[in-house]
């Protein structure tokens, strides 16, 4: 099929920052691509040869976009899969395709693929609702302290929280969700699988991840992570065979624990471009977003190599502001070597909201970690 300055439609489920990203390989290629988002400012809206307004989760505006193009893709996990399921009886290409995305969208279900695959991950329990974590602590089924998920609707650090006590318990929503086993863990690491429908797999090279000690968000993604090569080789061994497990086409992101004994733990999975391959569009010679657009349209997939070492700092908003966004002293990372801002184009800026990334390159990933604090501690975002 000739997908280039031609009739070719390709259509976006989301039109958030990961969706910002892809419209800039489609326009390199020049790929007619449409999206669709419930937010009147959603970041694709420039960029986009066509803006759908409408929800994600609606069966009728999926169903009804997705009859517009002729491949359907997300940017974000949480949209109508029965809308999906009909498109795709129907002939539409849906990837990720429906049965990947309803294992993946609940965590729940998630869990229980892993084990059902024989793929490591920590142990967990399943509860319909809240109230029966209680019953489970009082007869001793479960243990403080553990980890609590929603099963649903999770997001950058939302629905998930750490429990101590009873008095944790109480403040959480009450709904479907599971406890998974506290892993005293050293690193979190992070492989990306491309995959197109011909078959034809790539692993981008694995990443560690620095986490924000509150927010429960990734502060910086260093690549190439700072293990041993034998431990890089066991995280991109699980990482091929949980893709292998989903027969996913596009982009499969696995996040890992690496224990105390450096066994490697599943801890879930995003089917599509995800916050620790943001690096790769300066760092790597095929960006996970170009790979991501190469896989879902069955092209040949790029090198995924690092040209040199590469550091992602998250922009997030600061506390205590909400507001018009301002980026504080963004002229004065702008002087430091190697150092590139992405900004989201989300107006209004609050506390902990993506409102951006910075990547840092270098040849050498220690100097790079230096430049990336001294990033982190100059730029603001705040409002006015």
């Amino acid at each position: 099929m000739n997908y280039f300055s031609s009739n070719f439609k390709l259509g976006i489920l989301g039109g958030g920052q990961l969706g910002k990203m892809l419209l800039t390989e489609t326009r390199k290629l020049d790929i007619y691509t449409c999206i669709l988002d419930s937010n009147t400012e959603a970041p694709c809206k420039i960029g986009s040869n066509e803006f759908h307004l409408g929800s994600l989760m609606d069966f009728d505006t999926v169903y009804q976009f997705g009859k517009q193009v002729d491949v359907l893709t997300i940017e974000i996990e949480n949209v109508n899969i029965d809308a999906l399921e009909k498109l795709e009886k129907e002939g539409v290409t849906v990837y990720p395709a429906s049965k990947t995305l309803r294992i993946i969208q609940n965590k729940a279900k998630q869990k229980l693929f892993y084990v059902d695959e024989n793929l490591p991950t920590a142990p967990f329990s399943r509860f319909a609702y809240v109230s029966e974590i209680e019953d489970a602590i009082e007869n001793g089924g479960l243990k403080f302290p553990f980890v609590w998920k929603a099963a649903q609707f999770g997001y950058d650090g939302n629905g998930v929280k750490v429990v101590r006590n009873l008095e944790d318990l109480k403040k959480l929503p009450k709904g479907e969700c599971i406890a998974e086993e506290l892993i005293p863990f050293k690193n979190e690491l992070a492989v990306i699988v491309s995959r197109n429908a011909k078959g034809e797999v790539k692993t981008f090279p694995v990443v560690e991840m620095e986490f924000h000690p509150e927010a429960n968000q990734v502060e910086y993604v260093i690549c190439p992570a700072r293990i041993e090569p034998e431990i890089a080789k066991k995280a991109e061994r699980i990482a091929l065979k949980t893709s292998e497990a989903f027969k996913h086409v596009g982009l499969l992101a696995v996040e890992m624990f690496l224990t105390q004994d450096n066994e490697i733990l599943i801890n879930e999975v995003a089917p599509r471009p995800h916050n620790s391959g943001h690096q790769t569009i300066e760092a790597n010679y095929t960006s996970q977003f170009e790979q991501h657009i190469r896989a879902i349209l069955n092209l040949p997939l790029g090198s995924t190599a690092n040209k040199a070492g590469g550091i992602m700092v998250n922009l997030v908003g600061a506390e205590g502001y909400t507001g018009n966004v301002i980026y504080q002293n963004i002229e004065e990372i702008m002087n430091m070597e190697g150092v590139t801002p992405h900004i989201y184009g989300k107006k209004e800026t609050r506390p902990f909201r993506k409102m951006g990334h910075v990547t840092i390159v270098n040849k050498d990933i220690n100097e790079a970690r230096k430049i990336a604090e001294e990033v982190k501690n100059t730029i603001k975002v705040i409002s006015k």
